[in-house]
């Protein structure tokens, strides 16, 4: 009887083993999005490092900021290329100190205009929507024209029907992660450590933060790793408690 209360014990411990094993594996297992269809023909290129953050500020009446962000842009652009005599896909970072920033508020609108200064002429825009019912602010629109030497033709886009960065009015929009703005085929948009509120400043000073799902996540999948490690030991000690008793039991009996 001995033997048999060993050989459940281990058989216990090796099952739950197991259980730790894949249940830390699932935690940390990340699910790859979706990626559009290629549309380049060309050799893969080697992507820029992440884009440094650029500070802007957008200012209304009395000269009292009405749109703030602190957003870091990679462009991913596909062009005609003169010296490649084809179709390829360029990534672009946008860089703070190489460009200008302008736009507008209103009521129920606001824009934010990135204007390059380098040799790779860009001008990006960002155009927020505010829902006066729901109190609720979107990104809907984004246009860009660049205008890069090795470009056949200048390349000019613009999509009014996003719905992106979705926050309240009088709080900020945050995101840690990386993100991917699907403007069209030929363009979309990596932003990184993104803080951004078109409507609702007091002063000049970002609100409130409403973090975006994507840091939310990060944030519950340690917390539930750390609930279920908690939980098979708390199990593992139990097994090995009623196992003991039972040995003793055993003892007992004979």
């Amino acid at each position: 009887m001995k033997k048999n209360g060993v050989q459940s014990r281990w058989s216990l411990a090796v099952t739950l083993h197991l259980l730790l094993a894949a249940i830390v594996h699932q935690g940390f297992a990340t699910v790859a999005p979706p990626t559009a269809a290629p549309t380049t023909t060309a050799a893969p290129h080697k992507d820029p490092s992440n884009p440094e953050k650029g500070n802007y500020v957008v200012n209304g009446k009395n000269d009292t900021a009405c749109l703030l962000a602190a957003i870091g842009v990679q462009l991913n652009v596909s062009f005609s290329s003169v010296s490649q005599n084809q179709t390829v896909q360029e990534v672009v970072n946008i860089q703070p100190s190489a460009t200008n920033s302008s736009g507008s508020c209103d009521t129920d609108s606001a824009s934010l205009r990135l204007m390059t200064t380098d040799v790779q002429k860009t001008n990006l825009t960002f155009n927020f929507t505010l829902n006066t019912t729901s109190n609720k602010y979107y990104l809907s629109e984004v246009a860009l024209s660049a205008a890069w030497p090795d470009m056949k033709d200048p390349v000019s886009v613009r999509n009014t029907s996003l719905d992106y960065l979705r926050g309240s009015l009088g709080y900020s929009y945050m995101c840690r992660d990386k993100q991917t703005l699907f403007v069209s085929k030929d363009f979309s948009m990596n932003i990184f450590q993104v803080q951004v509120q078109p409507f609702g400043l007091t002063g000049n000073q970002f609100g409130a933060a409403e973090e975006c799902q994507l840091d939310e996540d990060d944030m519950l999948i340690p917390i539930i790793v750390g609930a279920a490690l908690a939980g098979l030991v708390l199990i593992v000690l139990l097994a090995y408690l009623i196992g003991r008793k039972r040995s003793h039991a055993g003892y007992q009996t004979i």
